[in-house]
């Protein structure tokens, strides 16, 4: 069996700057001890990275969400310091926008047989990366770690869990 893990921006601008919430402060060791574990197991793993320009605030996200982050070459982008050492030698995406279809196209061409997701935030780039993935390689299982990603809000995260779900991706804990 091929597996794959996708750390979704695990970036300090989601933890403890910009953005951070205690919620996605709270997911770390459990993503750290999940990606170490992923290792152990022979899976795969990749790391995707929300990147913005200087621009940021001219661009539409930047219009509605009017918080500088995830600043390429900044502190802000860069992942949490203890992911840092896990991500050597790992493929990394960096993404302008929520989801990626360069992911979905890396997947695609390796033929993975099971795809599980991590990170930040479950309600805008996990879900969109999830649902992109599904509807790219349909046939192949797609799974959500719930315990180890967290939302905007608590409840912005279940509401993500639950529409997952619905979309056959499957959620665990």
């Amino acid at each position: 069996m091929k597996k794959l893990l996708i750390v979704v921006d695990m970036q300090t601008d989601f933890v403890t700057g910009a953005l951070g919430t205690k919620e996605a402060q709270a997911i770390v060791p459990a993503v750290v001890a999940k990606i170490k574990d992923a290792k152990d197991a022979g899976a795969d793993v990749m790391f995707t990275l929300d990147t913005h320009e200087d621009n940021y605030l001219e661009t539409q996200e930047g219009k509605h969400l009017p918080v500088p982050h995830c600043i390429k070459n900044t502190e802000g982008w860069m992942l949490v310091p203890e992911i840092r050492p896990l991500a050597e030698g790992c493929t990394m995406v960096e993404k302008p926008t929520f989801g990626s279809t360069r992911l979905a196209h890396l997947i695609g061409r390796a033929w993975y047989d099971e795809v599980e997701l991590i990170g930040l935030c479950t309600d805008i780039c996990v879900i969109s990366n999830a649902m992109i993935l599904k509807a790219s390689v349909p046939e192949t299982p797609i799974s959500v770690d719930a315990s180890c990603c967290a939302g905007v809000t608590p409840e912005s995260h279940v509401n993500a869990l639950s529409a997952m779900k619905m979309c056959q991706i499957s959620i665990t804990e």
